[in-house]
Parts: C-alpha cells; structure tokens; sequence
C-alpha cells in the first residue's frame, strides 16, 4: 500500500497501523475505557442527513471563514495534538506547511515536539497555541508571555485534562514518554525496523515548549505523570479570567460541552470556544461534540465563536457541523494518520480530499458560500 492508495481517513488509518510500532499506533487510534465515546464521535453525523437543493448556479465557491479574528480559506483547522516527531520525524513542521498550502490555521501543543518559535518564523498564517493549566502558575504566565512574544494568533487552553484518561491500550503495551515499554511493546517496535531507523536517525526527540520547565527527557517523568502531577485539578473560572485578561486577545477554551459552561466562558471574555470530548480519550461515555453544538449554538452562537472537533472524517461532516452552526470544525486524527504515513506529503494530501469534499458537497448541496448552510438543509432520523 502506499500513499496514492490513499483515498479516504480509513486508508490513511490502514496505511499508518502498517508503518508505526503498535504502540505508537494505538497512542494515536485509541481511547478511554470502552471507548464508546471515541466510537460516537464519527456515529453522530449519520443519524443527521443532508437535504440538497438544486439549480441553485454554483459554478463558482468561496470556501472561506472566519473564526477568533483569523481569515481561513477552508472550514476546518488542525487542531493542535501531542508528541508529533513520534509519528512522522518532520512532525509539525510537515502539519504547519500544509496548513499554510491550504490557507488554514495550525495548533501546536504545549507537548508539541517543535519549538512555538521555530513554526512562527516559517509560516505566518493563523497559529494557535493550546496549553494546559499548571500548578505553578509562574508557569503559566511564562508560557503565556513566551506565546504572546512568538506572535501565536490564538491562545488555546484545554480544559478536560486536569487527569489523564484511562487509555488501556498504552496501559498493554506499557507506552509512555519516555520509553517504559512491557515485552509486547518491544516487539511491536521490533517489527517495524524502518520507524526505528527514521526516529534514531534525526534530531533527538524533545518537548521545547516544556524542557526549560519540566525534565521529561531523562526519565524523571513521564506523559501520564505529568497529567498526574503537574496538571491542576483545582482550576476554576476565576483562573481561567485571570489568563484571559493576561492574554487580551484571541482566547478559547477547548473542551466545552454543556450550556452553562459555554454561557460562563461568553460572560468572562473568551472569544471562542471549541466543543471537544479530547477525542474520546478523556471521560468514556460522554457526549458527542456534534450531539451538543444546536443547543449550545443557540445558547451563546451571537456572543462567542463556536467550533467542534471529534470524528470529522468526511467533508459532508463539516458541512453538517456548519449548518447547525459551528464557525469552523477542527480535525486531529484525520491528519496524524497520514502524517505517520508519509510525512508532509500525506497531510498535504488529506487536507487536500477534504477540501475537494467539501467543495464538492457545496456544489451538491446548492450552496456557493458556506454561510448559506442552514439548518434547513439538515433532518434528524
């Protein structure tokens, strides 16, 4: 199989399971407890159908958004995911450059494995920096100041991670940053001769945005401990309206998920939030984020941009997300894939079948700008 064989999610997904060690595959495809919520995220968008209309003249499209002040020439994004150089050895320096062939917004992760910095220089389209609340919260203001000095758009903080998940798969193979793996672990990596070659091969792995902060490198801590032990569980809203006045600028949360908490984020000055079970790796048997958006766009959609990620596979998901009222949809596992595939090529790839999805459900749909979707065009079985 190779790249060109690629069509779909499911084929960068099969291409990826056959290019990674097991346990890195499974850090990317897996979820918590049962995971019926990683399930449900993708589920969600076929109990909901697409009504066309037609002879509506749609020769040519406009494709474009905006969302937290930042113009995007497609609807969705890549949201910012974790330890990327573990996947592909380019990591986000291959996701920021097709972001930016594809006019789009990129995140980089407090666990990213490229430097804030670094991405800024090369690529000036819309950057967002999603961090986690720490105890220390001279930390955080250090990692605030250093994004602001970086010239990041768009300050992210991620709020259902105040613990990690229960993900049983890396539990098996004793995954963990850095390596601590069982038996079963090493042989999966055994098998697969060529990543080891790749990861030993090239820059040493590291966590920029945290090395001068935290010391995961030497086997001190690992990822699960540094949700355990650095992470503060004793975040509340009072906190998180001190950052956002620290930041003055473009602030959204990225885990929202009922009513009140999207009305409270409006009320103390955040301009966006991202609806988001973290991809079904946090709490099992939650909601799905395209379960809850009507409701929580008719709540807050006039205050505050609403956006989703989780399960987005398709372009006639986006363009389902968009009708019920979502500014954007943010996509993770849909570009990791294709990254552990083949590198810059393949998210190039996959952003590009997603844009072509998504102009060909447009024309399908009668639509010649995003902002005519409505919910007029949606029925629910």
């Amino acid at each position: 199989m190779r790249l060109n064989d690629c069509h779909n999610f499911h084929d960068f997904r099969t291409l990826a399971r056959k290019r990674l060690p097991g346990p890195i595959f499974n850090y990317i495809d897996g979820g918590a407890d049962d995971e019926v919520t990683l399930r449900r995220n993708s589920e969600s968008f076929e109990r909901c159908d697409l009504v066309p209309s037609v002879l509506r003249g749609v020769s040519s499209l406009d494709t474009s958004v905006t969302v937290m002040g930042q113009k995007l020439a497609v609807p969705f994004y890549c949201s910012p995911t974790a330890l990327q150089r573990l996947f592909h050895h380019q990591g986000e320096r291959a996701v920021a450059a097709a972001a930016a062939r594809y006019g789009t917004m990129f995140g980089v992760s407090s666990l990213g494995t490229i430097s804030l910095e670094e991405l800024r220089k090369a690529h000036s389209g819309p950057q967002v920096y999603q961090f986690y609340f720490h105890k220390d919260r001279g930390l955080n203001r250090a990692m605030m100041e250093r994004a602001k000095s970086a010239g990041v758009n768009v300050m992210m903080l991620t709020v259902d991670s105040i613990t990690g998940g229960n993900r049983e798969r890396d539990l098996r193979t004793g995954f963990s940053i850095p390596f601590r793996l069982n038996l079963a672990g090493i042989t999966q990596f055994a098998i697969k001769p060529q990543w080891a070659l790749n990861y030993l091969t090239h820059e040493k792995f590291s966590l920029p945005q945290l090395d001068s902060h935290v010391d995961m490198g030497s086997g001190v801590m690992s990822i699960s401990r540094y949700f355990t032990e650095m992470l503060d569980p004793s975040m509340t809203w009072d906190d998180v309206a001190e950052m956002v006045k620290l930041w003055s600028g473009q602030f959204c949360l990225k885990g929202i998920m009922s009513v009140a908490d999207a009305k409270r984020a409006a009320e103390i000055g955040c301009t966006g939030i991202i609806l988001s079970n973290h991809g079904g790796r946090q709490l099992d048997g939650s909601r799905a984020a395209f379960d809850q958006l009507a409701e929580i766009v008719d709540a807050v959609g006039d205050k505050i941009d609403v956006i989703m990620d989780g399960g987005i596979q398709r372009g006639t998901h986006v363009l389902k997300a968009l009708s019920l009222g979502a500014k954007a949809v943010g996509i993770g596992r849909y570009y990791l894939y294709p990254l552990a595939a083949a590198g810059q090529p393949g998210v190039e790839r996959a952003l590009g079948q997603l844009k072509t999805e998504v102009e060909r459900s447009m024309k399908l749909m009668g639509v010649t700008s995003l902002d005519q979707l409505s919910r007029e065009n949606l029925r629910f079985r």
